[in-house]
């Protein structure tokens, strides 16, 4: 079977092609990677989500290193990514985490975390690949080691959370633990701090409620729902690993990632923190806006928190995030993390004293408008119309009345009619299919370029 690495790792239906044979191919690859680019005295994570078999594989892939002559740590239980990936830094090791993420139950996969923490780049993946089904030889000292790795992850985040503050909050908090790994973590971490809370779905179950793992509006109607039932109240969530966060407002609105990470940006400037924020070039406008009135510069990254983290590697970063709900901040680590998103809401929301409606107002105050966004998903025969299309975009002058400003190509073809309207047009990566992101600071706007954008 042909494996391949996505945006965040190899997925796969588990008893189809996520199966024994080629999760001993994936591991001996990465086994082989770490053996040669830092010797087999490189320690090695395992951790694993709660999804059918997860534990099964993981323990499975723990033995294979075990046997080839590595140290390898292997969770002691459920395990969230961003508490994993920490773990990783800490211990100066790399990590391996069995997880599909927010995909369908059916799906499991293998998630590779290098030592800096972070998704592996393009280049390491392309390395692993080219490691399958290639031998490599034993090292001497394997040993297996059963540990916890939220003790370490908590420690660290009291450098990072105000909880005392957190406990001020005079707001109704409401978690939907969403059946995620974030469930033994998240909770955990309130009820250590003694801070209230009330909660949802707090138990695993590898069906995730005949839903998904997504903490989406069409997933999280019972959070909704009983926000809506509790005066003064806001709802959180994460999704299947917790890498990505989910966040309701106190009219039962579902607050965008965009929204969240331009009202962060604000906070942690008053915290004092310094630097530039990163986005993806599929993230809203109103983060430039918000960033340009706060006099904060900003890196624009292909679509994919790999190539955020990278930035934030390489540069002085108070936060990083993507429209799709993952975001990390300075003195962290450069992977997405919906625990300590979660926690910095209501963190914000305390040291103002405000409502999460007054915040989200105050950034589109700030930003001196309200953008909307929509986007359409072009279906294409084969792959080989894709390139064609986005040739032909390249050359076009006007959309409709409105002229192109200027194009990005970093990832698809970003053009922009202003600076408070754009349309990015960018190829799935995994079908024939083009995402044709629309957004404008009207609904008029909005509408008409729809209708006016033929390709």
């Amino acid at each position: 079977m042909n494996i391949e690495f996505g945006t965040d790792g190899w997925r796969a239906v588990v008893g189809e092609e996520f199966n024994g044979e080629n999760v001993e191919r994936v591991t001996m690859a990465i086994g082989k990677y770490i053996a040669e680019t830092f010797g087999y005295d490189k320690p090695i994570l395992v951790g694993y989500d709660p999804r059918k078999s997860a534990d099964e594989y993981a323990g499975f892939c723990a033995n294979v290193l075990k046997v080839k002559g590595f140290q390898v740590y292997f969770s002691s239980r459920v395990v969230p990514t961003p508490v994993l990936a920490y773990n990783a830094k800490l211990m100066n090791a790399c990590a391996i985490m069995f997880t599909a993420s927010h995909n369908p139950p059916e799906y499991l996969g293998i998630k590779f975390i290098p030592d800096y923490a972070g998704p592996a780049t393009a280049e390491i993946t392309d390395a692993i690949l080219d490691n399958l089904d290639k031998g490599f030889p034993s090292g001497e000292n394997g040993a297996f080691h059963k540990i916890d790795f939220g003790p370490k992850y908590y420690e660290h985040l009291d450098n990072l959370i105000d909880f005392d503050k957190i406990k001020t909050l005079k707001t109704h908090i409401i978690y939907d633990g969403l059946y995620s790994a974030s469930i033994g973590y998240f909770d955990e971490l309130l009820k250590k701090k003694g801070i209230n809370f009330q909660s949802l779905h707090l138990y695993h179950d590898f069906e995730f409620g005949g839903g998904m793992p997504d903490p989406k509006p069409r997933f999280l109607k019972d959070l909704i729902t009983k926000v809506k039932n509790t005066p003064n109240s806001v709802g959180v969530a994460n999704d299947g690993d917790a890498d990505r966060f989910g966040v309701i407002n106190e009219k039962g609105e579902y607050v965008s990632p965009n929204e969240v990470i331009a009202i962060l940006l604000k906070y942690l400037l008053k915290k004092g923190y310094k630097g530039s924020v990163v986005k993806t070039v599929g993230s809203s406008l109103l983060i430039d806006a918000v960033a340009q009135k706060l006099g904060v510069d900003v890196i624009e990254t292909p679509v994919g928190f790999k190539y955020v983290g990278e930035a934030m590697r390489n540069n002085e970063v108070i936060i990083g995030g993507e429209e799709s709900g993952g975001l990390s901040i300075q003195g962290h680590i450069p992977e997405k993390d919906g625990l300590i998103a979660n926690l910095l809401v209501l963190e914000a929301m305390a040291d103002s004293g405000k409502t999460l409606v007054e915040l989200q107002k105050e950034v589109y105050e700030l930003a001196e408008t309200k953008f909307y966004t929509d986007r359409i998903d072009l279906k294409l025969d084969s792959t080989a119309e894709i390139k064609p299309i986005l040739e032909k975009v390249q050359t076009f002058k006007t959309i409709g009345k409105y002229n192109i400003t200027s194009f990005d190509t970093k990832d698809g073809v970003k053009m922009m009619l202003g600076h408070k309207t754009k349309i990015l047009v960018r190829p799935s990566g995994t079908e024939p299919l083009l995402r044709i992101y629309f957004e404008a600071n009207s609904e008029e706007k909005l509408e008409y370029l729809k209708e006016e954008f033929v390709v």
